[in-house]
């Protein structure tokens, strides 16, 4: 048996070597998300699936599936993907970038709606804006002052 490699220099999607993480998006619409990805967040599509396979993207050092839907099926006969309901969230995308304001600028003029503009907050600056199906994105800089 031979062991995971987890350590390598590069990561590519589909990886030759070792492990790459893909972020996985239940989507209402692949092709009205992926292009907001694109548009909004600068990701690059790298394809957007043909027949049943869904959308990839990279978006700075992650990669993302975008897919519909749908009830249980062979490989996991007890769930049930949907997209979320947008006032209760269990998971979200966490974005540290150096210039937090630069980037509310620049993604806000791309059609992003952030919750709140960028507010410091315990040794950070940060904000939340959602995607087209309702999840939230984290965007922070960090700082040296502390805030309670």
């Amino acid at each position: 048996m031979s062991a995971v490699q987890v350590e390598q220099n590069t990561f590519e999607m589909p990886p030759r070597e070792g492990i790459t993480i893909a972020f996985f998006l239940t989507v209402a619409d692949k092709e009205r998300s992926a292009r907001w990805y694109e548009k909004v967040l600068g990701a690059r599509i790298l394809t957007m699936g043909d027949g049943n396979a869904p959308p990839y993207l990279q978006l700075a050092n992650i990669w993302m599936i975008l897919n519909l839907g749908g009830g249980p099926t062979a490989d996991k006969p007890t769930v049930t993907l949907s997209t979320p309901d947008p006032n209760h969230i269990n998971s979200f995308m966490n974005f540290r970038v150096a210039d937090i304001q630069a980037c509310y600028e620049l993604w806000k003029s791309r059609g992003a709606e952030f919750l709140t503009p960028p507010i410091p907050k315990y040794g950070e600056i940060r904000c939340y804006l959602r995607d087209p199906d309702g999840y939230i994105i984290e965007v922070g800089q960090s700082t040296t002052k502390k805030y309670g």
